[in-house]
């Protein structure tokens, strides 16, 4: 065990966003490794709180104008390269790649230790209340773009 703190909702780093998450019974399948559709939870999780700590609420960008703002899923590229066990902590990495318009590019690595276990490219789509792209406010690009000072996660 070690001493190091970790906060509910990670922390804010010099490169993006970094969550610790452990394993459970519930995340693993019959061979007691992590079943290949949960590293979706935890990537999303790390989404999730990445704009959390950078101070966006989503149900507030949500209620913030007449038009809404929601970010949704468009595109997904995942590279599996080692399994997670039950019990592992595991770290999970976000950093933005693009913030502008009506889209974002981020990329996010789960590690367990310095072991690279998923690398993944996500597209998120900005739209509105009703389903239509809308572009993503300046002020929120500028705090995507900010935090992860433009450093990419390599998918090799």
């Amino acid at each position: 065990m070690t001493d190091e703190v970790f906060l509910l909702s990670g922390q804010l780093t010099k490169t993006g966003h970094r969550l610790v998450q452990r394993v459970y019974y519930e995340d693993t399948d019959f061979s007691g490794l992590v079943y290949h559709a949960r590293y979706l939870h935890f990537l999303e999780r790390g989404r999730t709180d990445y704009l959390r700590c950078l101070g966006c609420q989503q149900s507030d960008l949500l209620a913030a104008d007449e038009e809404g703002l929601v970010f949704v899923v468009h595109r997904m590229e995942i590279d599996f390269k080692m399994p997670a066990k039950m019990d592992d902590a595991l770290t999970i990495l976000t950093t933005t790649e693009k913030a502008g318009g009506a889209k974002m590019v981020l990329s996010q690595e789960i590690r367990r230790g310095e072991t690279l276990l998923i690398a993944a490219k996500v597209v998120i789509a900005v739209i509105n209340r009703h389903g239509r792209p809308r572009r993503l406010p300046e002020s929120v690009a500028e705090k995507f773009l900010q935090s992860s000072n433009e450093v990419a996660i390599d998918l090799r």
